[in-house]
């Protein structure tokens, strides 16, 4: 039984999901808190000429707020646009119809704080991935002596070359020849469907 903790992000990245391969049971900590330029409030999608990051607005710019409780900003209409980016990238993807329905709800449940977002993401990702990890919110006086703690390592700012996590395996992509690694868990579940588990588990480093 193995069990790690680490951070909760926006429809996370291929590498992300290649560090839960073998993974019973992952916890989450709301009050951690939220640093800029992380992964908790953008993803990237492949559109027909780059890469695109989504990225959901948030209530305030201040430092050491605890990730539960930071908010979405509805003032904004970034639902629709990332919809719209979504169904621009994946519309003719083979497993579209199939997956797309369960991201539209996701959206349209319009949660007050981006942590349940986010977790509600994870959750249905795991789902469509047939990835049997449980999801386990940390307790204030748990001692994690013997997890395995990965906050903080997945991150933007570095390459994930560097981190010994995540080896791409191509797989066909909507649009041109050249692949693009390491993009929102969601390229991989239109193009790939059930077959998305395995090109995860072959592109999980082996040490």
């Amino acid at each position: 039984m193995k069990s790690i903790i680490s951070d909760l992000f926006y429809f996370p990245n291929l590498e992300y999901f290649c560090s839960l391969i073998g993974v019973d049971t992952l916890y989450l900590n709301p009050r951690d808190h939220y640093k800029r330029k992380s992964y908790f409030n953008r993803t990237q999608i492949r559109l027909a000429n780059k890469v695109e990051t989504l990225s959901v607005p948030i209530v305030g710019r201040r430092p050491n707020i605890p990730l539960g409780k930071i908010e979405i900003d509805y003032n904004q209409k970034w639902q629709k646009v990332h919809l719209r980016g979504i169904q621009s990238a994946y519309g003719k993807t083979p497993f579209f119809e199939y997956f797309f329905p369960y991201i539209e709800d996701i959206f349209e449940r319009k949660p007050q704080f981006l942590w349940d977002l986010n977790k509600q993401s994870l959750t249905i990702c795991l789902k469509l991935l047939q990835l049997p990890v449980n999801l386990e919110i940390l307790p204030e006086d748990l001692v994690f002596t013997d997890l395995e703690d990965q906050r903080g390592l997945i991150t933007p700012s570095g390459h994930f070359s560097d981190r010994g996590i995540y080896q791409p395996v191509p797989y066909t992509q909507n649009f041109g020849l050249d692949f693009d690694p390491n993009l929102s868990v969601l390229d991989l579940l239109f193009a790939e469907g059930p077959g998305a588990k395995r090109i995860l588990e072959e592109s999980l480093k082996k040490h």
